[in-house]
């Protein structure tokens, strides 16, 4: 019996592992920052931005998939043939290079959190670089394996501890939930002393989860699970699950912060603080689950984060994705030292992530417009070729990823200056 079930848990599960594995590379310690940030400055009131881009990022990954549902062809392959291929090199430069600066971000956070987090067992605290080595070794040991497969059910055991994690924390620090409704209202909440207005973190929210390394992705799953247009209603099953978690998890951590940093009047401005101003509020029970939820999101998002350029260049060249290849473990060898940059130098990570999630935004636009060409294309989608409704969404969408970009723009410069 127990065996009969454990085929069916396992059955059930292969269903959800493409969307897990979207998840652990959406929720990553990039998302953490950005919502709690946006929950410590400004409260519930951009949780409308959240439900905005859950709603985006469910749209586009259901186009996306259904490209590849319909032709057997991904993004990056579809950009080469039917565009240009410098449209695909854009895609592999562009990603890689925001890739790289959440390589750095998130090991710094994690590494960061671990440090002050130790604090409470040793004197002094073990220092972070120790760390940011363990934490890239063990990455680098899971992909050692080489497996997809295996990638995806080491991450849905991290993802799930990172769900039960920030959930907890939301049902313990919570803030009121008329605060919450209030937040489903969309508004831009007014600029804060000093000049510096919601502009930049509105960007990091949209780009850290309206990600287009996750529509790229998408469609190199897709065609690894060997589905075709029958399975329609499976993928947009699996992207349901995938996209209602984001959110959860995503207004759980904003909540969290909302509850307790936002009420007491205190902001954000580095990893550490989290701790530091968490436990006095909270407790050294929900400050521990809350560390534990960042650990688990920086883990299970360097794992797709290691894997993103060797899986473009794979997938741009049409060629088998044999992660065993000396020259890919050399690739993702230097990307993951890459997440030594923020201890060894002091850097700021919280500043890394946000402006290397606002990079994302800009990315946007040019995915939109790529997808809105291949799908109104009757030679390649056939009777599948997009409604004119869903032609009106993509262009909304558009034009809401120009005005993002313009805004992550604008608030770089805000914080530079």
């Amino acid at each position: 019996m127990s065996s009969t079930l454990r085929k069916r848990f396992s059955k059930w599960l292969a269903l959800f592992l493409p969307g897990i594995f979207l998840l652990g590379f959406n929720i990553g310690t990039g998302s953490v920052t950005a919502m709690a940030k946006a929950g410590a400055t400004y409260g519930m009131s951009l949780l409308w931005t959240i439900v905005a881009s859950c709603l985006t990022t469910f749209f586009m990954i259901s186009l996306y998939g259904r490209y590849t549902l319909v032709t057997g062809e991904t993004a990056l392959q579809a950009f080469k043939k039917h565009i240009h291929p410098g449209v695909g090199i854009f895609f592999i430069v562009a990603l890689t290079a925001g890739v790289c600066g959440s390589v750095m971000g998130v090991m710094g956070i994690v590494a960061d959190i671990c440090y002050e987090w130790s604090k409470s067992v040793v004197e002094g605290g073990i220092a972070p670089v120790y760390f940011a080595g363990f934490f890239i070794a063990l990455v680098y040991f899971i992909f050692w394996n080489g497996k997809t497969q295996f990638f995806e059910r080491a991450l849905a055991v991290i993802v799930a501890i990172m769900s039960a994690s920030f959930l907890l924390n939301f049902f313990i620090m919570m803030p009121p939930p008329i605060d919450i409704v209030k937040g489903l209202i969309p508004n831009i909440p007014e600029t804060l002393e000093g000049g510096k207005g919601p502009f930049l973190v509105i960007a990091s929210l949209v780009g850290t989860t309206v990600f287009s390394g996750l529509f790229i992705i998408r469609t190199t799953l897709v065609k690894e699970a060997g589905w075709t247009i029958t399975d329609f209603k499976k993928q947009r099953n699996d992207a349901i699950v995938s996209v209602t978690l984001m959110f959860v998890i995503s207004a759980s951590i904003m909540a969290a912060a909302a509850g307790t940093l936002y009420v007491e009047g205190l902001g954000l401005s580095k990893a550490s603080q989290m701790i530091e101003l968490l436990e006095p509020l909270a407790g050294s029970f929900a400050t521990s689950v809350f560390a534990i939820g960042i650990i688990s999101a920086g883990v299970s998002s360097q794992f797709p984060n290691i894997l993103m350029l060797p899986w473009l260049l794979c997938d741009y060249n049409n060629s088998e994705r044999k992660m065993t290849l000396p020259k890919y473990r050399v690739m993702v060898l230097l990307i993951s030292l890459l997440g030594l940059v923020v201890p060894i130098f002091n850097a700021r990570p919280v500043f890394v992530m946000i402006i290397s999630q606002a990079f994302n935004s800009v990315i946007l636009p040019v995915t939109v417009a790529g997808i809105l060409y291949l799908t109104n294309r009757k030679d390649l989608m056939g009777k599948h070729k997009n409604s004119t409704l869903t032609n009106v969404f993509l262009v909304l969408i558009l034009l809401f990823s120009i005005f993002t970009s313009t805004i992550g723009i604008k608030g770089v410069i805000q914080l530079i200056n």
